[in-house]
């Protein structure tokens, strides 16, 4: 090696390369094996230079703008002392680097969010979920306008490796004192969102499984109560004819339907023109078991599909919710039923659909197959088959 020197900041600031030549070298002359580069057009920057298995290696540390003569030496010993110990200084800088990457990367996904991986999960899971499943998955997520945001909200922004049992179990006892059944499938769809980010390479470190599915948990958002509420016998006259007089004719009619059909709302909501046969008397309604059902077109229930407007693609269309469909009949149904002196939900009325055919003594099959219930037995899953006109 030439052009040794003690090096030192005005030294090195100093050292240039000739136009003539593509690089030129600067050797300290207190720690061997150090140099500094440098190119007529480049940048200089310090490098390390010493023999390997019988071999010239070389190093680039990094520029002196970024790099200290002091720290520039340190770390040519330090490649040195690898050498010395038999081991390749190219070799152990990739293994720091990828420990670095490692931890680089562990610090970053510490900082995931769980409503970033729960958006994940929405995008992935999408495809097998029903609408209304889905709608539901976003509600938890949401800011409402009536009450301060869904169940879930509040983890939103939590970084997903800190969510811990206690911290879930104490979310569902505030949330269950206020709404119930919504904690309760908040979480369900928890314990859902747990497994398949256990499942994900690179999430699972980051979760445990059974986080939302302690005993405490459970116990603290409760049992579901059966409901009864549904329409006796006696009780149809008063409520049609209430119904009836209503003076929103989509509401009204909807209402009806929902009671003669034994439909889900949303499945009767999200009925469309196309989804009609008027010809064969036919409704096809969207399921959320079966996929899609096919259902009787009644003589009563035609008369009160034809008296709606075809304002669009919704059977049961609304001028002013944004999907141009009815969307909350609820209200409405409140105020007929209380002027009868009812309180009976919208299930309520699958549930009297249900009740009231035990007064016609219809198949059960029958009427389970109507209402999108699943059959309860090998006969009814595998081997009957109705045409609608057996309805």
């Amino acid at each position: 090696m030439t052009n040794k020197i003690n090096f030192t900041v005005k030294r090195t600031s100093s050292f240039s390369c000739p136009c003539d030549k593509q690089q030129a070298f600067l050797w300290d002359l207190s720690t061997p094996g150090l140099g500094l580069r440098v190119t007529p057009k480049g940048k200089p920057s310090y490098i390390f230079q010493s023999r390997y298995g019988g071999r010239t290696m070389r190093i680039t540390i990094g520029s002196p703008l970024a790099w200290s003569i002091p720290q520039a030496q340190i770390k040519v010993r330090e490649y040195q002392r690898l050498i010395d110990e038999g081991k390749d200084p190219r070799q152990q800088r990739i293994i720091l680097q990828n420990q670095a990457l490692v931890e680089e990367t562990k610090a970053l996904l510490a900082r995931v969010t769980f409503g970033e991986v729960y958006k994940e999960y929405l995008s992935e899971r999408k495809k097998h979920w029903g609408q209304r499943h889905y709608e539901d998955h976003i509600e938890m997520i949401s800011v409402g306008k009536k009450v301060k945001g869904g169940v879930l909200l509040s983890l939103l922004n939590v970084p997903l490796s800190e969510i811990h049992a206690q911290q879930i179990e104490s979310l569902i006892q505030k949330e269950a004192t206020k709404r119930p059944a919504r904690t309760r499938l908040a979480l369900r769809h928890l314990r859902a969102f747990f497994r398949w980010a256990s499942e994900q390479e690179k999430w699972r470190q980051l979760v445990d499984e059974k986080a939302a599915n302690t005993r405490k948990a459970r116990e603290l958002a409760g049992k579901a109560t059966p409901k009864t509420d549904h329409l006796e016998k006696e009780q149809l006259h008063a409520w049609f004819s209430e119904c009836s007089k209503y003076p929103n004719n989509v509401i009204s009619s909807f209402l009806q339907c929902l009671l003669l059909t034994g439909a889900r709302r949303e499945e009767l909501g999200h009925l469309q023109w196309r989804d009609i046969d008027f010809k064969w008397r036919e409704l096809k309604l969207r399921d959320k078991t079966q996929g899609t059902r096919s259902i009787p077109l009644t003589p009563y229930v035609e008369s009160l599909i034809n008296s709606l407007p075809r304002q669009n693609q919704w059977v049961f269309s609304s001028k002013q919710s944004q999907s141009g469909r009815l969307v909350e009949p609820s209200i409405a149904h409140t105020q007929i039923t209380s002027n009868v002196g009812l309180k009976v939900t919208l299930h309520g009325l699958r549930r009297s659909f249900k009740s009231l055919t035990e007064w016609l003594d219809i198949p059960v099959g029958v009427v389970a197959q109507i209402m999108g219930h699943k059959p309860s037995a090998t006969a009814e899953k595998h081997y009957t088959v109705r045409p609608l006109d057996r309805y």
